[in-house]
């Protein structure tokens, strides 16, 4: 074998530009003389050419194709009725796609925006929105900006206080007013994201608003834990500052924006509504005051589902729903990836609270003992509800919930409140049975400090409940968040998810009556719910892999999966064997239909 001489060319180098050039000339010298044998005839067909590329994007624009979320599908899960548009900041916005749509492209274009200046106040733009059905949206994806996870970290401070608070009494009068609180909370942090994703104004005036939502947060954080004795008035206060100023917000971007001018002015309206309520419950007493609190809550949690009630079903009645579908005609949607993104921060915050209220301080040379085994085994159980939420929940996923229907994204954003509520009072009712020294094995002199000072000989009964009960509600609401997808369905499957979610439950169920053996003590209670809970993840684990494969090791079989689909596979071979194209709208219906989010608002 002969050795062959070869040129090493650099790519971007003085040679490979030069090698560039020859070849144009060449192909530029091949063309002329083309033209001087075939005369008009390659002039025209040239000009057919064009024709057919410039008919190819226009086609692709108004068609099916019209998505440039590839990535996103094989994420979330695909949908019929998503459609892209160009980026403001885009220098042309006449087609959804087009050649400049690659990674050098979009690169050339980053570095085009650079030395922009942040300005105070820019008119916002609407980043998705609604229209006959479909979901137009932005090419790009929406990252989570540091300022909310700023947020996330200022309300960690609030499930510490109102957590610990409703633990150390562990009482029906502190549940109570923990679950308040909480609600409430969630509501101020629902909003911030809520306004970031609705809403493209990277200006300083965004991060004032913002600003201005945390001072709010931070006065009502400072007044929940005597909110039901003298604290309520400031509570209410700052709690409606920020509500109103939503509104407000709702109503200024409705005066901006005309193309959603109808439906921002719905929930200005909605937003402010229950403020009513609100200032009315500080003139009445307790019980009487409970009342009203609970009202105003369901109104504000469900303030927007009520706009979305009126666009999709009209009141049930026809009339009204054709007058809502002509008065709204375009309304704001979340952005998928910023919605989810945002929540698995935030249960991320949570599952990191759960493990500081683990932690304690040692004084003994050997500080191996039940106060540790409590702390691991407490940190074996958080780290299975990690694994279980965000891998095992998602593992085969076909379509997410957001995705699937608007119910089940209804069902999705729902169901994260009592899974994140039942697990923060389970937590903290967990901090208080790591330190109590209710058996044999737990040196009280080991604590140190004020770890000490905190440890209780005995664990009230309430505390057993609180624990329990929040992790039951915790594993069952996170089996229902994971009911809302659409999983893939392996053919030899060991355990279909809906049969995996029934041993859930079961298991909740069994930890829920555990605070009814008042033998148990703290260690011994602790390592029974652990063992629950990882026996739920070995059931997910297991349940999750082919029949036809080994647990244990790689097989060279491949896992195959079904999907169902709206098109019988005869009659999609037919229409390719005769050459029709495959409306994927007509499939959509048959499916039933997905959506990118439930509606307005969601």
């Amino acid at each position: 074998m002969t050795e062959k001489e070869f040129d090493l060319v650099i790519h971007g180098s003085n040679e490979h530009v030069e090698a560039l050039r020859e070849a144009h000339t060449h192909q530029e010298l091949t063309k002329e003389e083309l033209r001087r044998q075939h005369g008009d005839t390659l002039d025209e067909f040239e000009r057919v050419i064009r024709e057919l590329d410039a008919l190819n994007s226009e086609l692709h624009t108004i068609s099916e194709h019209a998505v440039q979320l590839d990535a996103n599908f094989s994420k979330y899960g695909y949908s019929a009725h998503l459609r892209t548009r160009d980026s403001p900041s885009q220098s042309s916005a006449n087609s959804l796609f087009d050649g400049s749509t690659d990674n050098e492209s979009q690169d050339w274009d980053a570095t085009r925006s650079q030395g922009q200046t942040l300005r105070f106040w820019r008119k916002p733009i609407i980043r998705q929105y609604f229209h006959k059905g479909l979901l137009w949206r932005a090419q790009e994806m929406q990252e989570v900006a540091s300022y909310e996870l700023f947020v996330d970290l200022l309300y960690v401070g609030i499930l510490d206080i109102a957590g610990e608070a409703a633990a150390e009494y562990a009482t029906g009068q502190t549940l109570h007013q923990f679950a308040i609180v909480f609600i409430l909370g969630w509501r101020i942090w629902t909003d911030i994201g809520q306004l970031i994703s609705w809403f493209d104004a990277d200006d300083m005036f965004r991060r004032f608003t913002v600003l201005f939502i945390l001072t709010c947060l931070l006065g009502f954080t400072t007044n929940m834990n005597a909110s039901l004795e003298h604290t309520y008035t400031p509570l209410v206060a700052f709690y409606l500052a920020e509500r109103l100023f939503v509104a407000s917000y709702y109503a200024w971007n409705a005066y901006l924006i005309p193309m959603v001018r109808v439906a921002m002015y719905g929930f200005a309206v909605v937003t402010a509504l229950p403020a009513a309520l609100w200032i009315g419950s500080i003139h009445v007493h307790v019980p009487e005051r409970y009342a009203l609190i609970w009202i105003a809550i369901v109104l504000d949690l469900c303030s927007q589902f009520w706009i979305v009630a009126m666009y999709r079903w009209g009141g049930f009645s026809a009339r009204m729903k054709a007058w809502f579908s002509e008065k709204i005609e375009f309304t704001p949607g979340l952005n998928i990836e910023h919605r989810i993104e945002r929540t698995n921060a935030f249960v991320t915050l949570v599952f990191g609270y759960s493990v500081l209220a683990l932690l304690y301080q040692n004084s003994a040379e050997f500080g191996i003992n039940g106060f540790f085994g409590k702390a691991v085994l407490g940190l074996v159980q958080a780290f299975s509800f990690n694994w279980l939420y965000f891998e095992l929940d998602s593992f085969n996923l076909h379509t997410h919930a957001i995705r699937r229907h608007y119910v089940s994204a209804i069902l999705w954003q729902a169901l994260h409140l009592p899974f994140i509520l039942g697990y923060v009072i389970s937590s903290s009712s967990l901090a208080k049975l790591v330190l109590a020294h209710d058996f044999a094995d737990a040196d009280y002199d080991s604590l140190e400090g004020h770890y000490h000072e905190r440890s209780e000989e005995h664990i009230l009964t309430g505390q057993r409940w609180f624990y329990c009960g929040g992790l039951a509600l915790a594993l069952v609401s996170m089996g229902g968040i994971s009911l809302t997808h659409v999983y893939k369905t392996l053919p030899d499957q060991r355990l279909v998810k809906y049969k995996r979610v029934f041993l859930r439950c079961l298991v909740a169920i069994a930890i829920l009556l555990l605070p009814l053996a008042e033998s148990l003590n703290s260690l011994e209670l602790i390592a029974i719910t652990a063992s629950l809970v990882v026996f739920v993840l070995a059931i997910e684990l297991v349940g999750n892999s082919c029949a036809s494969q080994s647990f244990f090791c790689r097989d060279r079989r491949e896992c195959t999966y079904r999907a169902k689909c709206g098109m019988s596979r005869k009659e999609m071979a037919d229409r390719v064997r005769k050459g029709e194209v495959v409306d994927v709208e007509e499939v959509a219906r048959r499916d039933g239909g997905t959506r990118e989010t439930v509606g307005p608002g969601f």
